[in-house]
C-alpha cells in the first residue's frame, strides 16, 4: 500500500506546494493592477482633509499616463514572493490538517473545517506578512514616482534590507494586528505598512488604533472604505483564475480533485 504522501507514485505534498504556488502566481499576475490601484486609493489623501477626491479608473489612467502600462505592475515581485508562502500554507496546510483531523475524529463538521481553515490562514498570514509589507511599500513608491519623487527602494531585496536596518527585524510585521479584520482594517494595514520608520515623535501613527482614529478624524468615516471597489472587483477574478489553474495543474500532475 502506498504512503499517504504519495498518489500514483507522485510525492503529493511537494507537488501540491508547487502547483499551489504556480496557480497563485498566475492569479496574482492576472489581477495585480487592481491590487495596485486599491493600495493607491487607500493611501490617497492620507490625513489630508482637503485632498481632491479620486476613483479607481482615474488612478489607473494616471499610472498609465505617467509610468506606462508596466507601471501597473510595480511591486509584483514581492506580491508573487508572498504567495510562494501564503497560498501553499493556506491551501496545502488546510488540506493536511483536515486529513489529520478526519483520521482521528472521522469526517469534520462545517465548524471543524472552518476552524482548521482559520488556523491555516492565520499561520499563512503571519509567515507571509513581511512580503506583504514590502509589496505595499513598493506600490506606494509608484505613487511617489507619479509625483516626481525618487522611490525609496530599487527592488524587493533593497526594500527588505532597508526596512530591517531602519526599523529592525520586527518592522517586517508592521500592521499584522490589522490583517485579521476586513476592509476598514485593510486601509489601516496599508497605511501602517507604508509608514517608514522615523525619529520618535515624528511618525504619523503610533499604532494601528492611532491610525484608525486619525484617519476617521481627518478624512471622515468613509475613508475606511477606500479601495473597497477594487478589492471587491479583484476577489472574483483572482479566485476564478487560481482555482481553475489549480485544478488543471492537479490533473496534469496526476492528483485527484481538491
Amino acid at each position: 500500500m502506498k504512503s499517504g504522501h504519495q498518489q500514483g507514485g507522485v510525492d503529493t505534498t511537494h507537488t501540491k506546494i508547487l502547483i499551489t504556488s504556480l496557480s497563485a502566481m498566475v492569479a496574482e499576475s492576472t489581477t495585480f493592477p487592481i491590487d495596485l490601484i486599491k493600495t493607491r486609493l487607500q493611501l490617497h489623501g492620507e490625513s489630508i482633509s482637503s485632498s481632491r477626491s479620486t476613483g479607481a479608473f482615474r488612478i489607473g489612467l494616471d499610472i498609465i499616463h505617467k509610468q506606462g502600462p508596466l507601471g501597473l505592475y510595480k511591486g509584483l515581485s514581492p506580491a508573487i514572493f508572498r504567495h510562494l508562502f501564503y497560498t501553499p500554507i493556506r491551501i496545502v496546510g488546510y488540506e493536511h490538517m483536515r486529513s489529520v483531523a478526519s483520521a482521528n475524529n472521522g469526517s469534520l463538521s462545517i465548524i471543524g473545517k472552518a476552524f482548521v481553515g482559520g488556523i491555516s490562514g492565520s499561520m499563512a498570514q503571519v509567515i507571509a506578512s513581511p512580503a506583504d509589507l514590502i509589496k505595499v511599500r513598493m506600490q506606494a513608491d509608484s505613487q511617489m514616482m507619479s509625483q516626481g519623487l525618487q522611490p525609496r527602494y530599487s527592488g524587493p531585496f533593497d526594500a527588505l534590507n532597508k526596512i530591517v536596518q531602519a526599523e529592525g527585524f520586527q518592522g517586517l510585521w508592521k500592521g499584522l494586528a490589522a490583517t485579521s479584520l476586513s476592509c476598514p482594517a485593510d486601509v489601516v494595514k496599508t497605511r501602517m505598512m507604508n509608514q517608514a520608520a522615523k525619529k520618535e515623535g515624528n511618525v504619523l501613527y503610533s499604532s494601528s488604533y492611532d491610525c484608525l482614529v486619525k484617519t476617521v478624524k481627518v478624512e471622515g468615516l468613509r475613508a475606511l472604505w477606500k479601495g473597497f471597489f477594487p478589492t471587491w472587483a479583484r476577489l472574483g477574478p483572482w479566485q476564478f483564475v487560481f482555482w481553475v489553474s489549480y485544478e488543471k495543474f492537479r490533473k496534469f500532475a496526476g492528483l485527484s480533485s481538491f
